[in-house]
């Protein structure tokens, strides 16, 4: 993306969207890794108090 192309889409979209979207993109590797790790304590934490979790529920919204 080149500098003239982020100037129209600022100009036909607007700012707050285009800052949006520029954050969410940048950020997804971070928001992986997050779920990533809040699964993984997730299972340390249940295996440690002994609990079985379904996880059904995360499989259907990976």
């Amino acid at each position: 993306m080149q500098v003239n192309d982020l100037v129209n889409l600022v100009a036909n979209v607007g700012f707050p969207v285009v800052i949006s979207a520029y954050l969410l993109i940048r950020l997804e590797k971070q928001i992986i890794s997050l779920t990533a790790s809040i699964n993984k304590l997730n299972t340390i934490i249940s295996t440690k108090l002994g609990i079985v979790i379904d996880n059904s529920e995360e499989n259907k919204s990976a």
